[in-house]
């Protein structure tokens, strides 16, 4: 069952004990040649795939594949139009005709937990929303609270058990869902990229209650962009245009004769892969390789202390203070500069303060303490928060719940026309717009037709065509597979080689390394701030370690095998790597 659904009351759980496979199944997840449409596109194109009992299954895809389609079709959520479905043990679909008894008999036993938290949060209160589902499953009351206890421990969120979800952040929020999924011990829990907003501590502890959960036997589909995930998985499969294009073990799938491939459908090889290719690519070039995707050279690093004593930042804060209320101080004594015609990255776990520092920055808030300015704006009054919210552009977390027009060329236009510019000049920053972000051919297609990572590069590309002074987003890359990450990573740095200031919040110490300027926040306070290089220091690694935020991987991996250099990037990385090789080798004579 689907916690968006009700069941019935009054009947006991099928299962007694957490997470064990009870029905008589092998194969609990059995699709036969299904096709499902959306109007006139293809979702799912003659899908034929069985899950085994207890077995940890990978979806892996480009942003509109089907991943999400074909999650909804195994969690019960959507009938296909041909094909046949059983699902826990129910022959729920029949040559495309759906069985609702069967379907809400095989409801009971699946779980799923949606991309988005708030598609799927339905009360104020954390705990209730746990115990929702086991509520509907008629689960005994004392045996709801044991598990709404269990659940909210498992995934961290104890302490927010009164918490009301609205005043959460996206990663909290996330992990709520998946304790209320959990608390209802599902014989197939399907996940659809459930760690894109958590932190890096989030995603492993994520990682580690699927590790338990298919290890007690129960079955698991995970849907991720994330390729380092795949690889905990007992078999990966990949969609593309709603088939599966390739699948196999982990192995089978991320082997090096596989990589072509891999890059082609729009994904990249897992860390460890891709740096085997550059050190390989190096050798044959006689020099270091740069990494498919990547820059090839490292952009030089400007910090606020390096800024010209006549260049003011773009943003000035002091000792700033926000509560949502008695003892939710989401902000505290926070003070930072951001230099201007650079880039910032803000980095710090779930629930730090960084989206409500964002809303202070773009002028959707008002500090309770302290001074904040702004592309040299005052915005402690109403006025000049207005000037703010004209002068930057704000990427919202979920920016695809922006759009509303009935193409995507009439909503990148709506900012715009609003400035009262001629038709032309509108016309033109549309185009260059959708241009920038890959979606030029589908100007005309309804905006509501598009993936979600298609939804989420459109509505970047209506705050794009503003041309703001400020550009300001919020995780942009959560939810963009491989190549879209890297298509707005290319973006962004075309922006700031052409002088916008671009400040992002990011999980991804990845995406901070590239930045010119790093703050961290931590408990509402700044943790640390400068450039990578000062921010990942050796200074800061136990603390960078405590907060949960780790290292960049090429860092890490450094780290990992005892090399002396201290590589933030996967080309600094390659270089080290081939120098210490060298030396070696000047070392043994060779």
């Amino acid at each position: 069952m689907s916690r968006t659904r009700r069941g019935e009351k009054g009947k006991r759980p099928v299962s007694e004990r957490a997470y064990s496979v009870t029905t008589g199944a092998e194969v609990p997840v059995r699709l036969a040649h299904v096709t499902l449409r959306y109007g006139d596109s293809l979702a799912l194109d003659d899908v034929t795939l069985e899950v085994c009992r207890g077995e940890r299954v990978c979806v892996l895809g480009a942003n509109g594949s089907g991943k999400s389609t074909l999650a909804s079709v195994i969690c019960g959520l959507l009938a296909p139009d041909e094909g046949d479905v059983e699902l826990a043990g129910h022959a729920v679909c029949t040559g495309g005709m759906p069985d609702l008894a069967a379907y809400r008999d095989a409801r009971r036993q699946l779980g799923l937990v949606f991309q988005n938290p708030d598609d799927q949060i339905v009360t104020s209160v954390v705990a209730d929303d746990v115990a929702f589902g086991p509520e509907n499953l008629g689960v005994p009351r004392d045996e709801i609270a044991a598990r709404v206890a269990r659940e909210l421990r498992r995934v961290a969120m104890e302490k927010y058990a009164h918490a009301d979800p609205s005043r959460l952040s996206g990663g909290q929020r996330q992990r709520v869902c998946i304790a209320g999924a959990l608390a209802m011990e599902p014989t197939v829990l399907v996940l659809d990229e459930p760690s894109s907003l958590l932190d890096v501590r989030g995603r492993a502890a994520i990682m580690r209650v699927m590790g338990r959960l298919a290890a007690a036997g129960a079955t698991l589909v995970h849907v991720t962009h994330f390729m380092d995930e795949a690889l905990a998985a007992d078999r990966v499969i990949v969609m593309q245009h709603g088939h599966v294009a390739l699948g196999g073990t982990p192995d089978e799938v991320f082997a090096t004769k596989n990589a072509q491939v891999i890059e082609a459908l729009g994904l990249e090889m897992p860390f460890e892969a891709r740096l085997a290719t550059a050190l390989r690519q190096a050798e044959a070039a006689g020099g270091a390789a740069s990494a498919p995707g990547a820059p090839s050279d490292e952009k030089p690093a400007a910090s606020a202390a390096s800024m010209p004593a006549s260049e003011p930042p773009a943003i000035l804060a002091r000792d700033l203070g926000f509560s949502y209320g008695p003892g939710a101080q989401a902000l505290d004594g926070v003070s930072l500069e951001v230099p201007v015609r650079a880039t910032t990255a803000i980095v710090g776990q779930t629930g730090s303060g960084k989206s409500t520092l964002l809303r202070l920055l773009c002028g959707l808030e008002a500090a309770d303490a302290g001074s904040l300015t702004i592309c040299d704006i005052n915005a402690a009054t109403k006025r000049g928060r207005r000037q703010v919210r004209r002068a930057v552009g704000y990427v919202m977390q979920h920016p695809e719940r922006q759009l509303f027009a009935q193409t995507v060329a009439e909503d990148v236009a709506f900012g715009p026309r609003n400035q009262g510019l001629s038709a032309a000049e509108v016309e033109r920053r549309v185009a260059h717009a959708l241009d920038l972000v890959g979606l030029a051919d589908r100007r005309d297609a309804s905006p509501f037709e598009l993936s979600g990572g298609q939804q989420r590069l459109a509505a970047i590309a209506g705050v794009l065509a503003m041309e703001p002074e400020l550009l300001v987003l919020d995780e942009p890359t959560a939810g963009l597979d491989p190549r879209g990450r890297a298509r707005l990573r290319a973006l962004m740095a075309d922006l700031a080689a052409h002088g916008v200031t671009l400040l992002q919040v990011t999980h991804s110490m990845e995406d901070a390394a590239r930045a010119d300027h790093v703050v961290v926040l931590d408990q509402s306070r700044v943790l640390a701030a400068g450039t990578p290089a000062e921010v990942f220091c050796p200074a800061n690694e136990p603390q960078l370690t405590a907060v949960g935020l780790g290292l960049p991987r090429p860092l890490a991996y450094a780290r990992e095998h005892a090399l002396d250099a201290r590589p933030l990037t996967l080309e600094a990385l390659v270089a080290a790597l081939r120098a210490q090789d060298a030396e070696e080798a000047r070392s043994h004579g060779l």
